[in-house]
């Protein structure tokens, strides 16, 4: 099967909690399923499918929201109270060899589970936009401008992670700018509660207890004290947006200090990014892909001769199998401007929108790692170019004309004329 032209669903980093599984791109059968399911509601409605770009987008419609902590019918009577639910969690951490006065402090706050974060994880609204669409909202004069300028700011530290882990500093600074506005705001919600909370909420409860002891585990470390253990109100820590598991495998200590801060820390926060992107597969020195000009005959040709690939996740299966750029030529495939595909040594896969197309290398499918989405993927690394890019000349702004008394114009004039060497400089006003 070809690539398929079409909107390209997403949710914002705050619903897809995990980096390497921020792919849970939820169509709106899957979002009412999920939630009526959790509601112990065995009546499901059925869909068509996604509403298209061109018309307003459909709010999904959401269960109704759930108090915190309050069972459901078709738990009701197995189910233990979140206070003992709680305790055979304290239970579990002394167990594994957590300080006592660590455990006590950070459960004696969680009273009960937070009716915030039920809710959201309830009713998080579906998005969909082509891939068009929403690169336009993430490329915004305002964004690149801001990215330029927090990269030279910190120039000499991302040359030093780019030095370390080859990652280049701009994507980088792409993921940087879509996951916590470079820095400016990380979340506010305190970690444990919010993971509690979701671990004993029984939708995803596995995930989240696992999730809850790994946030314990780092404070158990002492990479962060209690009060500063805050972010989203799915659990994603800091400027990258960490689940604790990946805090555990990928965050680093650049700077030295004994502490791997990604909250606070750009050194760390910078080398943390790079680390995830090389642990994926992320290459020195080779590209992430380039956009290119695909007809609507070299699609159709496509769409019978290219396979889809397979994979777990969505946008995996939502572009083709990877081909040497020489196949693609030959397809009819052309850069941007019209010219033959560079004769480079590399294998793409494509991914089309609505009416955007794009080879994308290997090193793309280590940004679809941290969040597999092509809209997102794809905005990182356009993102990254246009800081890469040099500024567009600024218009020179014109001096506006002073104003002259007529008798002081015709006196001017007449001087002029008298001296034509100088007329210029006398009638620039």
């Amino acid at each position: 099967m070809g690539p398929r032209n079409g909107p390209v669903q997403f949710q914002n980093s705050d619903f897809c909690v995990l980096p390497s599984e921020r792919c849970g791109t939820l169509s709106s059968v899957q979002f009412l399923v999920a939630a009526f399911i959790a509601l112990g509601i065995s009546t499901v409605f059925a869909q068509s499918g996604p509403t298209p770009v061109t018309a307003p987008a459909q709010p999904a419609q959401a269960a109704q929201p759930v108090r915190a902590g309050q069972p459901t019918a078709q738990d009701s009577a197995s189910r233990p109270s979140f206070t003992e639910w709680l305790d055979g969690v304290r239970s579990e951490a002394l167990a594994r060899g957590y300080r006592k006065e660590l455990v006590d402090e950070a459960l004696s706050g969680v009273e009960e589970p937070m009716p915030v974060v039920i809710e959201r994880d309830r009713t998080q609204a579906e998005s969909v936009l082509s891939i068009e669409a929403y690169i336009t909202r993430q490329l915004t004069a305002r964004r690149v401008r801001t990215g330029r300028e927090m990269l030279a700011k910190h120039k000499a530290t991302l040359d030093k992670v780019e030095a370390t882990y080859g990652v280049p500093a701009r994507i980088i600074g792409g993921i940087w700018g879509m996951e916590s506005n470079f820095g400016r705001f990380s979340g506010v919600r305190p970690t444990i509660a919010a993971l509690a909370t979701l671990a004993f909420d029984p939708r995803r409860s596995t995930y989240f207890r696992r999730e809850l002891f790994n946030a314990l585990e780092i404070l158990n470390r002492g990479d962060i004290d209690l009060p500063r253990l805050k972010g989203s109100w799915a659990g994603a820590m800091g400027q990258p947006q960490f689940m604790p598991s990946s805090y555990l495998q990928y965050a680093e200590d650049f700077d030295g200090d004994g502490r791997r801060d990604i909250w606070t820390t750009p050194d760390d926060v910078f080398a943390s990014i790079a680390n995830y992107l090389k642990g994926h597969g992320w290459v020195a020195g080779r590209p992430w892909g380039r956009e290119v000009t695909v007809s609507k005959a070299v699609a159709s040709r496509i769409a019978g001769a290219v396979a889809r690939r397979a994979g777990t996740c969505q946008a995996t299966r939502d572009m083709t199998v990877p081909m040497p750029l020489a196949a693609w030529q030959t397809l009819g495939v052309r850069t941007l401007t019209g010219a033959a595909l560079p004769k480079a040594d590399l294998e793409a896969a494509l991914v089309s929108g609505n009416s955007r197309h794009f080879l994308v290398y290997s090193n793309y499918d280590a940004l679809l790692a941290y969040n597999c989405a092509h809209a997102y993927a794809l905005s990182v690394a356009m993102l990254g170019d246009r800081f890469a890019a040099a500024p567009a000349a600024a218009p020179a702004l014109r001096t506006p004309a002073k104003r002259v008394a007529p008798s002081k114009r015709r006196a001017a004039k007449s001087k002029a004329s008298q001296h034509p060497t100088s007329r210029r400089r006398a009638t620039r006003h």
